[in-house]
C-alpha cells in the first residue's frame, strides 16, 4: 500500500480522468441513441449506464493493481452501435440473453488461451468492413441533423475540425462543451428534464432465441474481439507492456456475464482512450503509469453511481446535438474501419460487399444486416480466394498490424 501511494502522480491521475471523461463524451452518446430508438424506460437506461460504468471501474482498478499496468476497461462501443437498429425489434430479455451468450464465449476463449489463434483466422478486412457498415449511419446522421439545427451542428463541426488541428486528443470533449453551450444559448436545453439521483440497478430476466443469437450475440462477439480486444492488446504491446491477453479476456467476459442482467451489453479493453494512460503523458516511468488505470476506474465508479443524473443530462440535450456528437465522435473510427477494409488488395471486393450489405440495414429471414454482411463477406472472401496465387506472408498484414478499427 505504501508503494502505491508513492507511485501516485498528478499526471497519471489526470490522464485517467481525461480518458474516462472522453469515453462519456463520445461512446456513451451511442447508448443514448440506442435507448431513444428502442424507447427504453429511464430506469432501464439508468441501470444500463450503471452496469457498464461500475463494471469498467471495478475491472480497471483490480486489473491495473494486479498487473501494475494501466489497463483501461470500457464497454463495447462498436457493439452498442450495432444495437441501434436491432434493439427496437426485440425485448430487453432477448437482448440480455444474447449478451450472456456473447460474454460466455469470451470467457471460454480467455480461459482456453485461444485468443491469438482465433483472431488470426478472422479476415481483418471483413471485420473492418462490417464495423464500417455498422457505423455508417452515425456518420450520415451527423449531416442529416444539420437540416434541423444548422447553427448548432455547424458550430460543433467547426469545433471538431479546429480541435483535430490544435489538440486532437480533446477534440470530442471540446465539441461537447461547445454543443452544450450553444444549445443553452439557443434555449434548446430542456432544463426541466434534469434530475439529481443515484442509479438503481434493474434486473432483466434473460430470454433466448436462435434468431437473436445469430443477429446479436455473434456480431457482438466478433466486434468485441476484432474491434476492441485486438487494438486494446496492441496498445499495451506498443507501449512495452507484455500483460497476457487471456486473463484480460476472461476477466472482462466474467464481468460482462455478471452485469448482463442489469443491461450491460459487454465490457472490453479500451484502445484509443487507453493510449492516453499507457503513454508518456501519464508518467515518464512506465512502471508508474498503472495509477492512470486506477484513477480512470475511480472516475467510472463515481459517474456510474450517478447514472440517473447522467441519463437526465443527456435527455435534456436536443436530438440534433446527440446525433452530431455521436457522428463526430465516430469519424475517426469510420475512417480507420474503411482503411482497414481496403488494406488487403485481394480482399477489397469481399470487404466492399460486407460494407454494403451491413450499411444497407436490410433484413432477411429475420436476420440482421450485420449478420448477412458477415456471411456474404466471408463467402466472397473464400470464393474469390480460390485459384488465386498465394501472397507472400510478409505482404499480408496481421489483424494486429492492419489498422484494425477501434472505437475509443
Amino acid at each position: 500500500m505504501k508503494a502505491f501511494f508513492q507511485d501516485i502522480s498528478l499526471s497519471a491521475v489526470v490522464a485517467g480522468f481525461i480518458a474516462t471523461v472522453i469515453s462519456y463524451a463520445g461512446p456513451l452518446v451511442i447508448i443514448f441513441q440506442v435507448a431513444q430508438a428502442a424507447d427504453l424506460p429511464h430506469a432501464v437506461l439508468s441501470s444500463w449506464v450503471w452496469a457498464i460504468s461500475m463494471g469498467s471501474g471495478v475491472l480497471g482498478i483490480v486489473l491495473s493493481l494486479r498487473y501494475k499496468v494501466p489497463i483501461v476497461i470500457a464497454w463495447n462501443a462498436a457493439g452498442s452501435a450495432l444495437l441501434i437498429s436491432l434493439l427496437p425489434g426485440m425485448s430487453m430479455g432477448e437482448a440480455v440473453g444474447a449478451y450472456l451468450i456473447s460474454s460466455a464465449i469470451i470467457v471460454l476463449i480467455g480461459i482456453s488461451g485461444t485468443f491469438d489463434r482465433i483472431v488470426s483466422k478472422l479476415p481483418s478486412a471483413i471485420a473492418a468492413a462490417m464495423l464500417a457498415g455498422i457505423l455508417f449511419s452515425f456518420g450520415t446522421g451527423l449531416f442529416v441533423s444539420l437540416q434541423d439545427q444548422p447553427v448548432l451542428v455547424l458550430a460543433m463541426f467547426i469545433t471538431y475540425l479546429l480541435g483535430k488541428r490544435l489538440a486532437p486528443r480533446y477534440a470530442v470533449l471540446a465539441v461537447l462543451v461547445v454543443g452544450v453551450s450553444i444549445a443553452m444559448a439557443l434555449g434548446e436545453l430542456q432544463s426541466e428534464a434534469l434530475v439529481v439521483g443515484l442509479a438503481v440497478p434493474v434486473w432483466i430476466s434473460p430470454e433466448f432465441s436462435w434468431q437473436v443469437t445469430l443477429n446479436v450475440a455473434l456480431p457482438l462477439l466478433m466486434l468485441a474481439l476484432t474491434g476492441q480486444f485486438v487494438p486494446g492488446v496492441a496498445v499495451l504491446r506498443n507501449d512495452g507492456y507484455d500483460t497476457p491477453a487471456s486473463p484480460l479476456l476472461s476477466s472482462t467476459g466474467l464481468g460482462s456475464l455478471l452485469l448482463a442482467p442489469f443491461g450491460s451489453h459487454g465490457l472490453t479493453l479500451a484502445a484509443i482512450t487507453a493510449a492516453i494512460c499507457t503513454g508518456r503523458e501519464a508518467h515518464e516511468d512506465p512502471a508508474k503509469r498503472y495509477i492512470a488505470g486506477v484513477s480512470g476506474g475511480v472516475v467510472y465508479l463515481i459517474l456510474g453511481l450517478f447514472g440517473a443524473t447522467l441519463v437526465s443530462v443527456f435527455t435534456a440535450f436536443p436530438a440534433a446535438l446527440i446525433a452530431a456528437l455521436a457522428g463526430l465522435a465516430l469519424l475517426a473510427a469510420i475512417a480507420s474501419s474503411l482503411q482497414g477494409a481496403m488494406a488487403v488488395p485481394q480482399d477489397r471486393e469481399a470487404a466492399l460487399i460486407t460494407f454494403l450489405v451491413t450499411a444497407s440495414g436490410m433484413s432477411f429471414l429475420g436476420l440482421s444486416a450485420a449478420f448477412w454482411g458477415l456471411i456474404f463477406g466471408v463467402a466472397a472472401h473464400l470464393l474469390l480466394g480460390l485459384r488465386k496465387p498465394a501472397v507472400p506472408p510478409q505482404s499480408q498484414p496481421s489483424i494486429l498490424e492492419s489498422g484494425q478499427p477501434v472505437s475509443r
